[in-house]
């Protein structure tokens, strides 16, 4: 660590403190940090948020601000184009270190990319890490050296990755804030909120944010894991695990949600079936990245 360096943090689908290699590296990394979340949606694809996602964006973000402040740093909340703000960033705050976790859609891949290499032409220090899965889709090959494309097979050579996962890391105690001296955007200004309240049921329903994601891995955990074989094929029950759209906005980690898993099998001897059931549904979802690695157009 040099003295005086400060690190950016560049914060998109991974809204939590706990279990994020990118923010343990840049206060391992950095004397100073820079919290950073830049909004551009119209760089991620096709496949713009929905009313809903931007819904839980706000609120997460609004909880990770509450969060970040509590240890000693502040979100910064600027708008795209991705690059040209996080050279300006670096400008303002003398950063020369910039840390983000991986998402794996194609449009985002080929943007980080870029990303990448506009800073490291700057001469910024650039890194990135899994926060998102398990095992990361370039990692499984077939026995044949291609990707799989079916989950059985996946998933059995997946399990054996998987029972060797590192703990999940507890969130920093505290984070040494940096000063931005330009100004950055308050949250209502990205107007993510609908302008005719509808959310209400939504309100009632989820609580967005890390703390909610943790506190809903341990209901789950405690109450219906046992059932979950069975309950998460009945509509009519509160049996499934209502984690996915933790997982999506990266409140949670999967890392965090095997080892809560494994933990209540251990207390809880007649949850094996449920818990199996529920890591394979983890399994699922990395599938789906695998494929979406490698066959982009499917």
């Amino acid at each position: 660590m040099r003295d005086g360096s400060t690190a950016i943090v560049w914060f998109r689908r991974d809204l939590r403190l706990a279990d994020n290699p990118a923010l343990a590296a840049a206060c391992e990394q950095g004397d100073r940090v820079v919290a950073l979340y830049i909004h551009a949606p119209d760089e991620e694809g096709d496949w713009q948020p929905g009313a809903a996602s931007r819904w839980w964006l706000h609120h997460s973000l609004e909880r990770l601000t509450v969060a970040l402040r509590a240890r000693g740093a502040a979100l910064h909340i600027r708008r795209g184009p991705t690059l040209n703000t996080l050279l300006a960033v670096a400008r303002e705050t003398g950063a020369t270190q910039v840390f983000w976790n991986r998402l794996y859609e194609p449009a985002i891949t080929a943007r980080d990319a870029r990303v990448a290499a506009g800073l490291d032409e700057a001469g910024l220090l650039v890194e990135s890490f899994n926060a998102a899965l398990l095992v990361e889709p370039w990692e499984m090959r077939t026995a044949q050296g291609g990707p799989y494309r079916v989950f059985t097979p996946f998933w059995r050579s997946c399990s054996a990755s998987v029972a060797s996962q590192p703990r999940p890391q507890p969130a920093p105690a505290r984070i040494a804030g940096a000063v931005v001296t330009a100004p950055g955007l308050a949250l209502g200004e990205l107007e993510l909120l609908p302008r005719v309240r509808w959310d209400a049921g939504l309100a009632a329903a989820w609580t967005p944010g890390e703390q909610g994601a943790l506190d809903r891995l341990e209901a789950f955990c405690g109450h219906e894991l046992a059932g979950y074989n069975e309950g998460r094929n009945r509509p009519d029950l509160p049996d499934t695990s209502r984690i996915s759209p933790h997982l999506h906005f990266g409140e949670i980690g999967p890392r965090q949600c095997l080892a809560a898993v494994r933990n209540a099998q251990v207390d809880r001897p007649g949850s094996g079936a449920g818990a199996e059931t529920f890591l394979r549904e983890i399994g699922w979802r990395e599938f789906a990245h695998h494929l979406l690695h490698h066959f982009p157009r499917t």
